[in-house]
C-alpha cells in the first residue's frame, strides 16, 4: 500500500500567493510565458520555466537557464516572498471552477513505491523530457511542480477533508482564468497521523498528470542514491511532491484533433473510406455526441458524426477501446496516412476547454482541412487502463482546472 509523508513546504506568503503561483510550465509556450512575466516579477514561471528571462533564441536546456531558475527561487525565499513552514505538514489544496470543486492532499509519496507500481501510470515518457525535469530538480535542490494523482474516494477521507475545510484557508484567491485556489495547512500531529493512516489503507494511487515529473523524481533518486554511500532510504530524495485527488471530483475534458490535409482525399472520399469502420451521419451545429464511441468530423463547413461499428476495436483491451485509439486505428492511420501522431506535422491537438467553436475556426481559416471532436475519457476508463498496465493513447485526456505551480514546493535537503 502506498504511503504519504508530511514535509516542510516552501510556499508563497499568503498575501502574495496570487502573484507567485503560476500556470504549470508545460501548458504555456516559452513566448506565452514571457508575456505573462513582463508585468509580474514574482511569477513562479521564472523558477519553473526560467528561459523567460532569456531571449527566444536561447537553448532552454543550457546550464545557464537551469541556474537562473535556482537564482529566482533563492530570490523569492531571501526576499520573503516565499516562506518555509517550520514543522512538517500536509496541505489540502482545493480548486473551484465553473461551480465544481476538487480537493486534493499535498504530500510526499515514495519513489520506491512508484518504481514498484503501487503508484500506477498510464503513459510512456520521453527521455529528453525526463532529463530536463531531473536536471531542473537537481539544480534547484527542490521539486517545484507537483505530480497530479488520483485515489479512489472513501467516506473516511471525504469526512476528513470536509472537517479540514470548515476552517478558513490560509490561501484563497481567484486566478485570471476564473479558477479559485484555496490552501489549508495541516500541521497538528493528530490530523497528520489520522490522514496518514487513512491513505495507508488505500491499495494504490494513479498518476493523472505528471508522468515526466514522477519519472524525473525516480531518476533523481537513482543518481543521488549512487553518490550517497550511507544511503538509508529516508532521505528526502526518496520522495516526490504529489497532490492526490479523489476520483469522483475530477473533470476530464476532450482532447481534440486537427489535420492540415486529408491525404489528397475529398471530404466525400474520406467519409466513404471511413464508412467501412464507422456509421456516419450528418450533424447539425452545434455538434452533440451521444452514446459510446461516437465522434465528430468537421470539414467543408459542416459536421458529421462517426460511430464505431461493432468489431472494429477490442472491447476487452481498455486502452484500445478509448475513442482516440479507435479514431487513430480506423481513420487517421489507414485513411489519412498519419502513422505516428506524436511526430507527424500534419496533425495537432486542441484542448477541449476551447470548445468545438475553436475547431470550426481553425478549419474555416484554411490552415487546417479537418477537425475531429472526441467525447471526454471518463476517470473510470483511465483507471481501467492503468489497472491493466496499458498505455493511454497519446493526447487523450485534458484535465481542468490546472494546478498552480509554486503553491507548495518540496526542498531536497540531503
Amino acid at each position: 500500500m502506498p504511503v504519504i509523508k508530511s514535509f516542510r513546504g516552501l510556499r508563497p506568503r499568503p498575501d502574495l500567493a496570487t502573484k507567485v503561483a503560476s500556470p504549470p510550465y508545460d501548458v504555456l509556450s516559452s513566448d506565452e510565458a514571457r508575456e505573462l512575466v513582463k508585468s509580474n516579477p514574482l511569477s513562479f514561471l521564472r523558477v519553473n520555466k526560467p528561459e523567460v528571462d532569456f531571449e527566444s533564441t536561447a537553448d532552454v536546456y543550457s546550464d545557464e537557464i537551469y541556474a537562473r531558475g535556482r537564482e529566482n527561487l533563492d530570490r523569492l525565499t531571501s526576499e520573503g516572498s516565499m516562506i518555509r513552514d517550520e514543522k512538517p505538514s500536509l496541505y489540502l489544496y482545493r480548486l473551484t471552477w465553473q461551480g465544481q470543486s476538487q480537493a486534493g492532499l499535498v504530500c510526499l509519496t515514495s519513489v520506491a513505491e512508484y518504481d514498484a507500481g503501487l503508484i500506477k501510470k498510464h503513459e510512456h515518457t520521453r527521455p529528453e523530457k525526463v532529463n530536463d525535469r531531473a536536471h531542473h530538480i537537481l539544480t534547484l535542490g527542490a521539486q517545484v511542480g507537483p505530480v497530479f494523482s488520483i485515489f479512489k474516494q472513501n467516506e473516511s477521507i471525504r469526512k476528513s477533508f470536509a472537517d479540514i475545510t470548515r476552517s478558513a484557508p490560509e490561501v484563497d484567491f481567484e486566478a485570471d482564468d476564473s479558477v479559485r485556489h484555496q490552501l489549508w495547512v495541516i500541521n497538528d500531529d493528530k490530523t497528520i497521523a489520522s490522514l496518514t493512516a487513512e491513505f495507508g489503507k488505500l491499495r494504490e494511487f494513479y498518476i493523472a498528470d505528471g508522468h515526466h515529473r514522477s519519472e524525473a523524481a525516480s531518476e533523481v533518486c537513482r543518481r543521488l542514491k549512487e553518490k550517497n554511500e550511507s544511503h538509508s532510504g529516508e532521505e528526502s530524495y526518496n520522495y516526490f511532491l504529489n497532490v492526490i485527488f479523489p476520483d469522483d471530483e475530477l473533470r476530464i475534458l476532450p482532447y481534440n484533433r486537427i489535420v492540415r490535409d486529408t491525404n489528397s482525399l475529398s471530404l466525400q472520399e474520406v467519409l466513404e473510406k471511413a464508412g467501412k469502420k464507422f456509421e456516419i451521419a450528418p450533424s447539425p451545429k452545434p455538434l452533440t455526441l451521444s452514446g459510446e464511441h461516437a465522434m465528430g468530423i468537421y470539414s467543408g463547413g459542416g459536421w458529421h458524426v462517426l460511430k464505431a461499428r461493432p468489431g472494429t476495436f477490442a472491447e476487452s483491451r481498455p486502452a484500445e477501446s478509448i475513442d482516440a485509439a479507435i479514431l487513430y486505428e480506423n481513420l487517421l492511420k489507414p485513411v489519412l496516412g498519419i502513422e505516428d501522431i506524436r511526430t507527424d506535422k500534419r496533425i495537432d491537438f486542441v484542448g477541449g476547454i476551447r470548445g468545438n467553436q475553436e475547431l470550426e475556426r481553425l478549419v474555416d481559416s484554411g490552415d487546417w482541412q479537418a477537425a475531429f471532436s472526441l467525447a471526454p475519457v471518463t476517470v473510470e476508463k483511465l483507471l481501467a487502463v492503468a489497472d491493466a498496465s496499458e498505455v493511454m493513447p497519446p493526447k487523450s485526456t485534458w484535465f481542468e482546472p490546472k494546478l498552480r505551480s509554486g503553491m507548495v514546493v518540496s526542498i531536497i535537503e540531503d
